[in-house]
Protein backbone atom coordinates (compact mmCIF):
# COMPACT_ATOMS: atom_id res chain seq x y z
CA UNK A 1 0.00 0.00 0.00
CA UNK A 2 0.93 3.86 -0.27
CA UNK A 3 2.24 5.13 2.63
CA UNK A 4 1.09 8.71 2.38
CA UNK A 5 -0.90 10.41 3.99
CA UNK A 6 0.73 7.92 6.83
CA UNK A 7 4.37 8.91 6.48
CA UNK A 8 3.94 12.84 6.57
CA UNK A 9 1.91 12.45 9.68
CA UNK A 10 4.10 9.93 12.04
CA UNK A 11 6.54 12.59 10.86
CA UNK A 12 4.58 15.08 12.28
CA UNK A 13 3.77 13.61 15.27
CA UNK A 14 7.54 13.07 16.10
CA UNK A 15 7.97 17.24 15.25
CA UNK A 16 5.29 17.45 18.18
CA UNK A 17 6.75 14.84 20.51
CA UNK A 18 10.39 16.66 20.47
CA UNK A 19 7.99 20.00 21.15
CA UNK A 20 6.17 18.53 23.72
CA UNK A 21 9.53 16.97 25.45
CA UNK A 22 8.28 13.55 25.27
CA UNK A 23 10.60 10.40 23.58
CA UNK A 24 7.81 8.24 22.18
CA UNK A 25 4.23 7.55 21.11
CA UNK A 26 3.02 3.96 22.65
CA UNK A 27 -0.20 3.23 20.44
CA UNK A 28 -2.36 -0.53 20.34
CA UNK A 29 -5.44 -1.24 18.45
CA UNK A 30 -7.45 2.01 18.28
CA UNK A 31 -8.19 5.46 15.73
CA UNK A 32 -4.48 6.91 16.63
CA UNK A 33 -2.92 3.59 15.22
CA UNK A 34 -5.30 3.92 12.50
CA UNK A 35 -4.77 7.49 11.60
CA UNK A 36 -0.57 6.41 12.37
CA UNK A 37 -0.51 3.85 9.91
CA UNK A 38 -4.05 3.49 7.88
CA UNK A 39 -4.12 -0.04 9.68
CA UNK A 40 -7.43 -0.79 11.68
CA UNK A 41 -8.14 -3.91 13.98
CA UNK A 42 -9.73 -4.46 16.94
CA UNK A 43 -7.71 -4.38 20.09
CA UNK A 44 -7.38 -7.74 21.60
CA UNK A 45 -5.68 -10.06 24.75
CA UNK A 46 -2.80 -10.05 22.30
CA UNK A 47 0.29 -7.56 22.55
CA UNK A 48 -0.56 -5.28 19.16
CA UNK A 49 2.04 -1.79 19.75
CA UNK A 50 3.17 0.82 17.79
CA UNK A 51 6.36 2.77 18.81
CA UNK A 52 7.05 6.16 17.31
CA UNK A 53 10.12 7.64 18.39
CA UNK A 54 10.47 11.33 18.57
CA UNK A 55 13.20 11.11 16.31
CA UNK A 56 13.85 8.16 14.10
CA UNK A 57 12.12 4.99 12.31
CA UNK A 58 8.46 3.29 13.60
CA UNK A 59 8.18 -0.09 14.73
CA UNK A 60 5.26 -2.40 15.32
CA UNK A 61 4.98 -5.44 17.48
CA UNK A 62 2.50 -7.76 16.41
CA UNK A 63 1.05 -11.23 16.86
CA UNK A 64 2.78 -13.67 14.39
CA UNK A 65 -0.54 -13.94 12.45
CA UNK A 66 -0.64 -10.47 11.86
CA UNK A 67 3.06 -10.10 10.67
CA UNK A 68 2.43 -10.96 7.15
CA UNK A 69 -0.74 -8.50 6.91
CA UNK A 70 0.70 -5.75 8.81
CA UNK A 71 4.05 -5.85 6.53
CA UNK A 72 1.47 -5.41 3.25
CA UNK A 73 -1.02 -2.87 4.47
CA UNK A 74 1.37 -0.26 6.47
CA UNK A 75 4.53 1.59 5.12
CA UNK A 76 6.22 0.99 8.35
CA UNK A 77 9.39 -0.78 8.08
CA UNK A 78 10.71 -2.10 11.27
CA UNK A 79 7.62 -4.86 11.79
CA UNK A 80 8.80 -7.58 15.18
CA UNK A 81 6.59 -10.41 15.62
CA UNK A 82 6.45 -12.88 18.95
CA UNK A 83 4.42 -16.05 18.60
CA UNK A 84 1.34 -17.54 20.89
CA UNK A 85 3.76 -19.49 23.02
CA UNK A 86 6.31 -16.32 24.07
CA UNK A 87 6.34 -14.03 26.51
CA UNK A 88 4.77 -10.95 25.06
CA UNK A 89 6.57 -8.45 27.99
CA UNK A 90 9.72 -9.76 26.69
CA UNK A 91 8.95 -8.96 23.41
CA UNK A 92 7.93 -5.72 24.41
CA UNK A 93 10.75 -5.51 26.60
CA UNK A 94 13.23 -5.82 23.57
CA UNK A 95 11.09 -3.21 21.41
CA UNK A 96 11.81 -0.60 23.91
CA UNK A 97 15.03 -0.97 24.19
CA UNK A 98 15.79 -0.76 20.72
CA UNK A 99 14.40 2.45 20.89
CA UNK A 100 15.89 3.17 24.04
CA UNK A 101 13.18 3.96 25.22
CA UNK A 102 12.82 2.17 29.31
CA UNK A 103 13.87 5.36 31.02
CA UNK A 104 12.35 8.01 29.09
CA UNK A 105 9.15 10.26 28.30
CA UNK A 106 6.37 7.76 26.76
CA UNK A 107 2.65 8.76 26.09
CA UNK A 108 0.76 5.87 25.59
CA UNK A 109 -2.92 5.75 23.75
CA UNK A 110 -5.87 7.57 26.03
CA UNK A 111 -7.54 4.24 25.41
CA UNK A 112 -5.05 1.46 26.15
CA UNK A 113 -6.37 -1.01 27.99
CA UNK A 114 -5.27 -1.43 31.54
CA UNK A 115 -3.51 -5.19 30.92
CA UNK A 116 -0.72 -3.35 28.33
CA UNK A 117 -0.02 -0.55 30.07
CA UNK A 118 0.66 -2.66 33.15
CA UNK A 119 3.22 -4.49 31.01
CA UNK A 120 4.93 -1.48 29.69
CA UNK A 121 5.34 -0.18 33.17
CA UNK A 122 6.57 -3.11 34.38
CA UNK A 123 9.33 -3.79 31.59
CA UNK A 124 10.35 0.18 31.85
CA UNK A 125 9.89 0.84 35.81
CA UNK A 126 11.89 4.11 35.13
CA UNK A 127 10.17 5.54 32.19
CA UNK A 128 7.65 8.34 32.64
CA UNK A 129 4.22 8.53 31.74
CA UNK A 130 1.73 10.62 29.65
CA UNK A 131 -1.66 10.81 27.51
CA UNK A 132 -0.65 10.23 23.53
CA UNK A 133 -3.17 13.32 23.05
CA UNK A 134 -0.64 15.25 24.63
CA UNK A 135 0.92 15.22 21.19
CA UNK A 136 -1.60 13.95 18.79
CA UNK A 137 -4.59 15.98 19.96
CA UNK A 138 -3.51 18.98 17.44
CA UNK A 139 -2.69 16.88 15.15
CA UNK A 140 -5.88 15.74 14.77
CA UNK A 141 -8.14 18.02 15.15
CA UNK A 142 -7.00 19.35 11.84
CA UNK A 143 -7.90 17.58 9.03
CA UNK A 144 -5.98 16.78 5.74
CA UNK A 145 -7.59 16.38 2.31
CA UNK A 146 -7.41 12.63 2.44
CA UNK A 147 -9.60 12.83 5.65
CA UNK A 148 -12.26 15.88 4.23
CA UNK A 149 -12.76 13.72 0.95
CA UNK A 150 -14.08 10.57 3.35
CA UNK A 151 -15.94 12.94 5.55
CA UNK A 152 -17.71 14.51 2.65
CA UNK A 153 -18.67 10.61 1.53
CA UNK A 154 -19.95 9.97 4.05
CA UNK A 155 -22.39 13.19 4.60
CA UNK A 156 -22.87 12.55 1.08
CA UNK A 157 -24.19 8.98 2.26
CA UNK A 158 -26.20 10.42 4.79
CA UNK A 159 -27.71 13.11 2.73
CA UNK A 160 -29.02 10.83 0.26
CA UNK A 161 -30.82 8.51 3.25
CA UNK A 162 -32.54 11.65 4.47
CA UNK A 163 -33.62 12.18 0.93
CA UNK A 164 -34.95 8.65 1.11
CA UNK A 165 -36.68 9.00 4.40
CA UNK A 166 -38.50 11.99 3.13
CA UNK A 167 -39.67 9.98 0.48
CA UNK A 168 -40.70 7.31 2.55
CA UNK A 169 -43.25 9.78 4.16
CA UNK A 170 -46.58 7.83 5.16
CA UNK A 171 -45.24 4.59 4.75
CA UNK A 172 -42.61 5.28 7.76
CA UNK A 173 -45.97 5.21 9.94
CA UNK A 174 -46.80 1.75 11.60
CA UNK A 175 -42.78 1.02 11.67
CA UNK A 176 -41.09 0.60 15.07
CA UNK A 177 -38.55 2.65 15.87
CA UNK A 178 -35.66 -0.46 15.59
CA UNK A 179 -37.56 -0.97 12.59
CA UNK A 180 -36.51 2.58 11.14
CA UNK A 181 -33.50 2.28 12.20
CA UNK A 182 -32.40 -1.03 10.32
CA UNK A 183 -34.13 0.55 7.52
CA UNK A 184 -31.84 3.87 8.08
CA UNK A 185 -28.62 1.42 7.84
CA UNK A 186 -29.36 -0.38 4.89
CA UNK A 187 -30.06 2.98 2.94
CA UNK A 188 -26.54 3.98 4.50
CA UNK A 189 -25.15 1.15 2.81
CA UNK A 190 -27.07 1.52 -0.12
CA UNK A 191 -25.54 4.91 -0.79
CA UNK A 192 -21.83 3.84 -0.28
CA UNK A 193 -21.73 3.74 3.33
CA UNK A 194 -19.61 1.01 5.57
CA UNK A 195 -21.84 0.03 8.58
CA UNK A 196 -23.06 2.60 10.97
CA UNK A 197 -20.87 4.72 13.03
CA UNK A 198 -22.91 4.74 16.01
CA UNK A 199 -25.96 3.43 17.80
CA UNK A 200 -29.09 5.35 15.17
CA UNK A 201 -31.32 7.35 16.88
CA UNK A 202 -35.12 6.96 16.20
CA UNK A 203 -36.59 8.82 19.31
CA UNK A 204 -40.61 9.23 18.24
CA UNK A 205 -42.90 11.41 20.41
CA UNK A 206 -41.92 11.32 23.83
CA UNK A 207 -38.95 9.12 22.91
CA UNK A 208 -37.31 12.23 21.41
CA UNK A 209 -37.34 14.07 24.55
CA UNK A 210 -34.12 11.47 25.28
CA UNK A 211 -31.75 13.04 23.38
CA UNK A 212 -29.17 9.52 23.05
CA UNK A 213 -32.60 7.05 23.03
CA UNK A 214 -31.27 5.32 20.89
CA UNK A 215 -34.67 3.18 19.51
CA UNK A 216 -37.18 0.71 20.37
CA UNK A 217 -40.21 -0.88 19.90
CA UNK A 218 -42.64 2.03 19.96
CA UNK A 219 -44.28 2.78 17.25
CA UNK A 220 -44.00 5.79 14.79
CA UNK A 221 -47.50 7.23 14.65
CA UNK A 222 -49.21 9.90 12.67
CA UNK A 223 -48.35 13.83 13.86
CA UNK A 224 -45.30 12.57 15.98
CA UNK A 225 -42.32 14.99 15.91
CA UNK A 226 -39.48 11.38 14.77
CA UNK A 227 -36.03 12.55 15.97
CA UNK A 228 -33.13 11.14 13.53
CA UNK A 229 -29.49 11.02 14.45
CA UNK A 230 -27.29 8.66 12.28
CA UNK A 231 -23.76 8.57 10.36
CA UNK A 232 -22.24 5.93 8.13
CA UNK A 233 -18.28 5.57 7.32
CA UNK A 234 -16.12 5.88 4.55
CA UNK A 235 -12.50 5.07 4.58
CA UNK A 236 -12.84 5.31 8.22
CA UNK A 237 -14.05 8.39 8.80
CA UNK A 238 -17.75 8.86 9.80
CA UNK A 239 -20.67 11.36 8.94
CA UNK A 240 -23.32 12.41 11.72
CA UNK A 241 -26.33 14.53 10.67
CA UNK A 242 -30.02 14.67 12.67
CA UNK A 243 -33.26 15.99 11.13
CA UNK A 244 -36.59 15.67 13.03
CA UNK A 245 -39.47 14.98 10.64
CA UNK A 246 -43.35 14.34 11.37
CA UNK A 247 -43.59 11.81 8.80
CA UNK A 248 -47.66 11.87 8.11
CA UNK A 249 -50.40 14.30 9.92
CA UNK A 250 -49.65 17.28 11.96
CA UNK A 251 -47.35 17.67 15.41
CA UNK A 252 -48.29 19.19 18.38
CA UNK A 253 -49.02 22.40 18.42
CA UNK A 254 -45.96 23.90 19.60
CA UNK A 255 -43.77 22.01 17.54
CA UNK A 256 -43.74 23.99 14.63
CA UNK A 257 -42.63 26.81 16.98
CA UNK A 258 -39.58 24.66 18.60
CA UNK A 259 -38.78 23.59 15.49
CA UNK A 260 -38.24 27.27 13.89
CA UNK A 261 -36.01 28.17 17.24
CA UNK A 262 -33.89 25.21 16.68
CA UNK A 263 -33.18 25.69 13.01
CA UNK A 264 -32.60 29.53 13.52
CA UNK A 265 -30.13 28.46 16.55
CA UNK A 266 -28.42 26.10 13.78
CA UNK A 267 -28.21 28.81 11.22
CA UNK A 268 -26.56 31.60 14.16
CA UNK A 269 -24.18 28.80 15.41
CA UNK A 270 -22.92 27.74 11.77
CA UNK A 271 -22.72 31.62 10.85
CA UNK A 272 -20.52 32.20 14.22
CA UNK A 273 -18.33 29.77 12.80
CA UNK A 274 -14.84 31.34 11.10
CA UNK A 275 -11.45 31.05 11.84
CA UNK A 276 -10.13 32.65 15.10
CA UNK A 277 -13.51 32.60 16.85
CA UNK A 278 -14.15 30.45 19.98
CA UNK A 279 -15.83 27.28 20.41
CA UNK A 280 -17.54 28.86 23.11
CA UNK A 281 -18.32 31.43 21.08
CA UNK A 282 -20.19 29.31 18.75
CA UNK A 283 -22.32 27.70 21.60
CA UNK A 284 -23.30 30.93 22.37
CA UNK A 285 -24.65 31.53 19.66
CA UNK A 286 -26.79 28.67 19.38
CA UNK A 287 -27.90 29.33 23.09
CA UNK A 288 -28.72 33.15 22.58
CA UNK A 289 -31.49 32.39 20.27
CA UNK A 290 -33.11 29.64 22.28
CA UNK A 291 -32.94 31.54 25.56
CA UNK A 292 -34.95 34.30 23.81
CA UNK A 293 -37.23 32.24 22.70
CA UNK A 294 -37.55 31.00 26.13
CA UNK A 295 -36.80 27.40 26.06
CA UNK A 296 -32.76 27.76 27.53
CA UNK A 297 -33.49 25.14 30.27
CA UNK A 298 -34.94 22.64 27.74
CA UNK A 299 -31.04 22.66 25.66
CA UNK A 300 -29.52 20.65 27.78
CA UNK A 301 -26.29 19.55 25.97
CA UNK A 302 -23.34 21.41 24.48
CA UNK A 303 -23.78 22.77 20.91
CA UNK A 304 -21.37 20.53 19.03
CA UNK A 305 -18.35 17.94 19.14
CA UNK A 306 -15.27 17.51 16.90
CA UNK A 307 -15.63 14.68 14.24
CA UNK A 308 -13.13 12.77 12.74
CA UNK A 309 -11.93 8.83 13.06
CA UNK A 310 -13.75 9.32 16.56
CA UNK A 311 -17.02 10.22 16.10
CA UNK A 312 -16.83 12.58 19.24
CA UNK A 313 -13.35 14.26 19.58
CA UNK A 314 -12.15 17.79 20.05
CA UNK A 315 -13.21 20.28 19.05
CA UNK A 316 -15.78 20.55 21.94
CA UNK A 317 -18.05 23.29 20.72
CA UNK A 318 -19.20 24.17 24.56
CA UNK A 319 -19.09 26.85 26.75
CA UNK A 320 -15.85 27.66 28.38
CA UNK A 321 -13.82 26.32 26.31
CA UNK A 322 -11.52 28.94 24.29
CA UNK A 323 -9.82 27.18 21.96
CA UNK A 324 -9.99 28.92 18.63
CA UNK A 325 -11.27 27.92 15.82
CA UNK A 326 -8.55 27.04 12.78
CA UNK A 327 -9.07 25.92 8.80
CA UNK A 328 -9.65 22.14 8.85
CA UNK A 329 -11.35 21.98 11.86
CA UNK A 330 -14.62 19.44 11.34
CA UNK A 331 -17.13 19.08 14.05
CA UNK A 332 -21.27 19.10 14.10
CA UNK A 333 -23.62 21.68 15.12
CA UNK A 334 -26.47 20.19 16.97
CA UNK A 335 -28.34 22.31 18.82
CA UNK A 336 -32.10 20.85 20.22
CA UNK A 337 -35.02 21.28 22.59
CA UNK A 338 -36.52 18.48 24.31
CA UNK A 339 -40.08 19.21 26.11
CA UNK A 340 -39.15 15.78 28.69
CA UNK A 341 -42.69 14.07 28.44
CA UNK A 342 -44.11 15.29 25.25
CA UNK A 343 -41.16 15.58 21.79
CA UNK A 344 -38.13 17.08 21.10
CA UNK A 345 -36.17 18.46 17.91
CA UNK A 346 -32.54 18.54 17.07
CA UNK A 347 -31.17 19.70 13.29
CA UNK A 348 -27.24 18.65 13.24
CA UNK A 349 -24.89 18.62 10.06
CA UNK A 350 -21.18 18.74 9.91
CA UNK A 351 -19.16 21.83 8.97
CA UNK A 352 -15.58 22.19 8.32
CA UNK A 353 -13.95 25.37 8.72
CA UNK A 354 -12.15 27.18 6.44
CA UNK A 355 -9.80 30.00 5.68
CA UNK A 356 -12.75 32.83 5.46
CA UNK A 357 -15.97 31.34 7.10
CA UNK A 358 -17.25 27.65 7.21
CA UNK A 359 -17.87 24.98 4.72
CA UNK A 360 -21.77 22.99 5.61
CA UNK A 361 -20.96 19.32 4.74
CA UNK A 362 -24.69 17.93 4.72
CA UNK A 363 -26.82 20.02 2.50
CA UNK A 364 -30.76 18.24 3.12
CA UNK A 365 -33.82 19.95 3.60
CA UNK A 366 -34.09 20.82 7.03
CA UNK A 367 -37.23 21.57 7.51
CA UNK A 368 -39.72 19.23 9.38
CA UNK A 369 -42.29 18.37 6.75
Amino acid sequence: MTDEPYAGRRERAGERLRAVGADALVCFPSRNLQYLTGFATEPSERHFLLVVPADGAPSLLVPALYGAQVREETGVDDVRTWADGDDPRAAVRRLLEAHDLRDGRLLVDDTMWARFTRDLRAVAPDAEWGLASEALADLRVRKDGTELAALRAAAGAADATVADLRDLGTDAVGMTERDLAGWIADRLSAHGGEGTAFETVVGAGENGAKPHHGHGDREIRAGDPVVLDFGTRVDGYPSDQTRTLVFAGEPPDEYGTVHAVVEEAQAAAVDAVEPGATAAAVDRAARDVIEEAGYGDAFVHRTGHGVGLDVHEEPYVVSGNDRELEPGMVFSVEPGIYLDGRFGCRIEDLVVVTDDGAERLNATDRGWR
